[in-house]
C-alpha cells in the first residue's frame, strides 16, 4: 500500500483483512486499524531499526548528561544570549512594523550578528542582502512569514530577496521569524535537525530538501511539536529552549565536559 526507503531501511504499510500493519525491514512494528495513524506511528519511529536511533529517552538522558539541572539550571548557556537577541530586535524592529516598513536593514544586521546561529559565511552573504536593494523586500516578508500573513507568498518573496545574494538557506529565511516568535516559529539549522530526527526517528529527515518550501518548515514545526510533547518533563519554556534541546542532541556537545 505504501513503501519508503530510508537507506538500508525500508517502511512499509501492508493490509491483511481488516488490520493494517507497519513493517521495517519486513518486521512488523505497529499495527492498528486506520493505515493513515499506522503509517504515522511507523514514521515516528516505533523500534529502533536505524542504528543511530536511541528515542526520545536517549536524547533526553544524552541532553542531561551535558546539562544535568535542564533547561532551568545556572549552567544552562544555550539560552541568554538568544533570548536576549529577541528582545533586542522586538524592541528594534516590532514585527509589526517590519511587515510594511522600510529602513530597519542595518538593526536587523545587528540582530543577525548577535547570536553564532548562522556561519560566518552565511552572516556575510545575509549583510550583502541587507546593505543591497532587495532588504526592505527581505524585512518584510521574514515579518509576514512571522505572522503567518499568507506564508507560502511570504517565503517565495523571501527567497527571491535571497536567491541572487547565494543566501536563500534555511539558516538565515528561519532566522528572524525565529528571533520575533520563538513561542510559535524555529530556526533551522539543516544537518543538526536531520541528525536530530534520525535519532528519534522522525519523518524531518527524509522530508527535507534544501529549496525554501513550506512542506519542510510545516514538518519542521511537527518536529517541534512533537519534541515538546516527548520533553515535557524538561518544561522548555519556547523554542528557544527546543533548538538548544536539538542542538545538544545532535552532537553538538560530544567530548565536552557537563554544565551543571
Amino acid at each position: 500500500m505504501r513503501t519508503l526507503a530510508v537507506g538500508k531501511v525500508e517502511l512499509r504499510l501492508v493490509q491483511k483483512g481488516d488490520q493494517f500493519y507497519g513493517l521495517v525491514n519486513g518486521k512488523i512494528e505497529v499495527k492498528g486499524d486506520e493505515p493513515d495513524e499506522v503509517w504515522r506511528l511507523l514514521m515516528d519511529g516505533r523500534g529502533p531499526a536505524n542504528p543511530r536511533y536511541f528515542g526520545f529517552d536517549g536524547a533526553k538522558n544524552h541532553f542531561l548528561h551535558y546539562y544535568p539541572n535542564g533547561f532551568h539550571s545556572e549552567g544552562f548557556s544555550e539560552r541568554g544570549y538568544k533570548e536576549r537577541a529577541s528582545s533586542n530586535l522586538k524592541l528594534a524592529v516590532p514585527v509589526e512594523a517590519a511587515a510594511g516598513g522600510t529602513g530597519f536593514a542595518e538593526l536587523v544586521l545587528a540582530a543577525f550578528r548577535a547570536t553564532d546561529l548562522l556561519h560566518p559565511v552565511e552572516k556575510s552573504r545575509t549583510q550583502e542582502v541587507l546593505r543591497g536593494p532587495n532588504a526592505d523586500a527581505f524585512i518584510q516578508a521574514a515579518a509576514r512569514f512571522t505572522l503567518d500573513d499568507n506564508p507560502r507568498q511570504a517565503l517565495r518573496n523571501m527567497e527571491r530577496a535571497l536567491y541572487k545574494h547565494d543566501a536563500a538557506k534555511w539558516t538565515i529565511a528561519t532566522y528572524l521569524p525565529f528571533m520575533w516568535r520563538p513561542d510559535r516559529h524555529m530556526f533551522l539549522k539543516p544537518e543538526a535537525t536531520k541528525d536530530f530526527a534520525e535519532r528519534t526517528k522522525q519523518a524531518f529527515k527524509e522530508i527535507y530538501e534544501p529549496a525554501l518550501e513550506l512542506s519542510v518548515y510545516a514538518s519542521l514545526l511537527n518536529l517541534v511539536k512533537k519534541t515538546r510533547v516527548e520533553i515535557a518533563d524538561l518544561q522548555p519554556r519556547d523554542n528557544i529552549d527546543i533548538q538548544s534541546f536539538i542542538w545538544v542532541v545532535s552532537g553538538a556537545y560530544d567530548g565536552e565536559k557537563p554544565r551543571p
